[in-house]
């Protein structure tokens, strides 16, 4: 039952990072030790970078605004 309710947890945790726009670096990591382990990991700071250019486009994007 205890395991049940932390696994519940974890998964409400994902969702509500997931909702808001926060990557999953752990996932990140975990996918590119098994299919990539050859290549170079990015640091947290850079997987976030990426993955907020990802979402909403570099300065450039946004018309010349901000």
């Amino acid at each position: 039952m205890f395991d049940e309710l932390v696994q519940a947890g974890r998964y409400l945790g994902q969702s509500m990072r997931l909702m808001v726009g926060l990557p999953e670096y752990d996932t990140y990591v975990a996918h590119h030790e098994r299919i990539h382990p050859d290549q170079p990991m990015m640091s947290y700071e850079e997987f976030f970078r990426e993955r907020q250019e990802a979402r909403y486009g570099g300065a450039g994007k946004r018309g010349g605004c901000c």
